[in-house]
């Protein structure tokens, strides 16, 4: 298995996958870890071109991305599991949904849209990154990702996550930006047969609370909550982004997890 993943919590536990958004690595997920191992067994991974999962030789794709996931399910031997992504990550949950409905229990998919974003822009960005490295975009990042209230209190965290983005990979994340730029999973909303969370951030100036209504409008069997956030709502409202995946999560778990 070409993806760098870990495992977490307990062995028997439910599997529930995370996955992160783009310009981050599983460490973005570390406020929800001790919530989460109560109750499932948590397999993180990092995203191509992110951390130390490499590029395949061509280049990669919403299909390509979510087919990874399935692939990872495949290499550990686990015929189903839970999902919670976020951004890129919910991006990828809504491609398992439609694409891989058999391998899932229930989605939770986060800040996301069926389409994120302008194809021009994420052209733009991608031949960007590739000329003059990842601290133009990692200039602008903490004012897309958190609203200026949280990036006063938590200083320290939010410029981690800079950090973070800042290492990450030029050509990995100019080949995500290409990915996300012909990503478009609107015509195929009706068709997502899995139960789905879907969380946006009230203050989300990337993928808005309207996209997030428009996925639940059209996807049968989905569920709307908004957080008081902006992009990344599982760092800005750690608790309650947790409280909502396990409650969402949790609640078939009677029928669907022991059969």
């Amino acid at each position: 298995m070409e993806l760098e993943y870990r495992l977490d919590g307990p062995t028997d536990a439910p599997l529930l996958v995370l996955s992160s958004s783009l310009g981050t690595t599983w460490a973005m997920w570390q406020a929800q870890m001790p919530a989460l191992t109560r109750h499932f067994r948590v397999l993180r991974y990092n995203t191509r071109g992110h951390g130390r999962s490499p590029l395949p030789p061509t280049t990669i794709s919403l299909a390509s991305v979510g087919q990874d996931v399935i692939d990872l399910l495949d290499h550990l031997g686990a015929e189903k599991a839970s999902f919670c992504g976020i951004s890129l990550g919910g991006l990828t949950g809504l491609w398992l949904n439609r694409y891989a409905p058999e391998r899932f229990h229930r989605l939770v998919v986060a800040n996301t849209a069926a389409k994120i974003g302008e194809t021009g822009s994420w052209l733009q960005r991608a031949a960007l990154v590739r000329e003059q490295g990842m601290a133009p975009v990692a200039a602008t990042a903490a004012d897309r990702w958190f609203t200026p209230d949280f990036r006063l209190q938590h200083p320290e965290g939010v410029a981690e996550l800079v950090a973070g983005l800042k290492d990450t990979p030029a050509e990995g994340y100019a080949a995500c930006c290409e990915a996300l730029a012909y990503a478009d999973l609107r015509d195929d909303l009706r068709a997502m047969s899995r139960p789905m969370l879907v969380i946006a951030g009230e203050n989300d100036p990337v993928t808005t609370p309207q996209d997030a209504r428009l996925l639940v409008a059209a996807a049968p069997h989905a569920r709307y909550v908004a957080l008081p956030a902006s992009h990344l709502s599982n760092v800005a409202c750690a608790e309650a982004f947790s409280q909502h995946v396990i409650t969402f999560l949790t609640a078939g778990a009677q029928h669907e997890y022991h059969h």
